[in-house]
């Protein structure tokens, strides 16, 4: 597709009195910037029909491809209960949807949703072939991101590993490092509907922010082994509770409390809808890295994201 864009000229000369000004004017054709090509990796997930509903809605994006082991040649707009078909089928082969991608010389960012264990290789392959990749795999091990940032770095290749997509949840994280330089007891308590993966990586991020600050939180009982008390996590004394009920929302609620007050922050998750702004900025962010040289935290909204980011030179 191409843009008119029109420019208006007024050009004024010495003419005879009874002559008049003509207005001249000229007319270019300019390319309009072609929209970024994504590819969602678990798209037959409920976060993944998620995410192609969104790119599909969002500007300068459109999906180029879904990929995964369930609804395979079932086309992703039906799986996603699209009022119309998208014309893409659903495959399990992450390879040839790259291919056709890396043909058409446009850029590309392939979404990963899968799982821990096949993180690595997908990201291998994707920088094979052009594209950055954005990470949303809960329990990536720090082995994963460590390898990930050697390879990045060596292929000159733009990748975001998100620990979490929830603005909101990033937004918790960044008051309660506030917070922790004034008070000195810190509680987390989170809830569940399900019991996997507990204390949730939500918690376990939060845990690690408020360590390693020059602070040790609940001096009073710091050593008890009493299993009500919750589990500590690290070694400055942030203790977590999970509570698991059919049912409830994914809550997340840090305490800290000092003489006289106690301070809540508290952030609830009630449909994965809410990761779908987090998503889309990560895919604009990550399409415009060029050369990779660092691991940096990266404050955009997505504070808490593990960004294998650029420095323009």
């Amino acid at each position: 597709m191409a843009t008119l864009s029109c420019q208006f000229h007024l050009a004024i000369h010495r003419l005879p009195c009874n002559a008049r000004v003509r207005p001249s004017f000229s007319c270019s054709v300019q390319p309009s910037q072609s929209n970024i090509k994504v590819v969602i990796n678990g798209a037959a997930k409920e976060i993944g029909r998620a995410a192609v509903i969104a790119v599909t809605k969002a500007r300068g994006m459109e999906v180029a491809g879904a990929v995964d082991s369930y609804c395979v040649g079932e086309d992703i707009g039906k799986v996603c209960d699209m009022e119309e078909p998208l014309e893409i089928p659903i495959v399990n082969d992450l390879t040839m949807v790259l291919g056709s991608i890396s043909q058409s010389k446009e850029t590309g960012v392939v979404v990963d949703f899968t799982k821990p264990s096949a993180v690595y290789d997908n990201v291998k392959q994707a920088t094979a072939f052009g594209l950055r990749s954005v990470v949303y795999v809960p329990r990536i091990t720090v082995d994963t991101i460590s390898a990930l940032s050697a390879f990045c770095e060596k292929a000159s290749m733009g990748c975001l590993v998100a620990p979490t997509l929830s603005i909101g949840s990033i937004l918790l994280q960044q008051a309660a490092i506030s917070a922790s330089f004034h008070y000195n007891n810190v509680e987390i308590v989170e809830s569940r509907a399900h019991s996997t993966d507990l204390p949730s990586p939500d918690a376990i991020q939060i845990a690690n922010n408020l360590s390693n600050l020059g602070q040790i939180y609940n001096r009073e009982d710091l050593s008890t082994d009493v299993s009500a008390r919750g589990q500590v996590l690290g070694e400055d004394g942030v203790r977590v509770h999970s509570m698991v009920l059919p049912g409830l929302p994914s809550s997340t609620t840090v305490y800290f409390s000092g003489p006289g007050e106690v301070y809540t922050i508290k952030h609830d998750i009630t449909d994965v809808q809410c990761l779908m702004p987090g998503l889309l900025l990560a895919i604009r962010k990550v399409a415009r890295l060029k050369v990779t040289d660092r691991i940096a935290e990266y404050t955009l909204c997505l504070s808490s994201s593990i960004l294998f980011r650029t420095l323009q030179k």
